[in-house]
């Protein structure tokens, strides 16, 4: 029968990786303090701090559509950025941000009766799009992905413009001095 030989050095590494582990597992995600109850954050021992000087103008991009009766993770992203910002010292007042939606994402921010008549649910995503909204979000549907999926201005929740299409809202947008989050 042949035992196992384990070197020190080895030894050293899978005990060194046990003692780091709960570091990266123990990291606790938590809403707020701008958009409660969604965009979970964990906190972040920075290397390269904000200022609290910072002025961000960012658009995120929208396409797909949330699955099933979940939230649309890219709405939430938005959330996110905001609540990550504020507990890093940047004020909300420094952020505008701007959500263009587009493709079978455009479904998504439809009233309840809309998305009801389509779906028989209601929206998941009405109160997240409301709090981003009452956070200064504008949030901007391609008139180009609506007319293609049957979607008119009664259809859509209360404050969601409509472009002439996703194209034409970032180019504006740039234009503006917003610059587009990858993510």
């Amino acid at each position: 029968m042949e035992i196992w030989k384990i070197s020190y050095r080895d030894l050293k590494c899978v005990l060194l990786a046990c003692l780091l582990q709960p570091a990266f597992v123990s990291a606790e995600f938590t809403t707020g303090p701008v958009v409660e109850s969604f965009g979970p954050v964990a906190d972040v021992e920075q290397t390269v701090p904000l200022t609290g000087r910072e002025h961000f103008k960012i658009v995120f991009d929208a396409s797909e559509q949330g699955k099933g009766d979940k939230r649309n993770r890219k709405f939430e992203s938005l959330a996110r950025f905001l609540n990550m910002q504020a507990r890093a010292g940047v004020k909300p007042e420094q952020i505008e941000l701007a959500l263009v939606v587009h493709g079978g994402a455009g479904f998504d921010v439809l009233n309840d009766t809309a998305y009801q008549k389509k779906f028989q649910r209601d929206n998941p995503n009405v109160d997240l799009l409301a709090a981003l909204q009452k956070n200064r979000v504008r949030i901007i549907l391609c008139g180009q992905s609506a007319a293609y999926n049957g979607i008119g201005n009664k259809d859509l929740l209360p404050g969601v413009e409509m472009a002439l299409s996703a194209m034409t809202a970032h180019a504006l947008l740039q234009q503006q001095g917003y610059t587009l989050n990858p993510w």
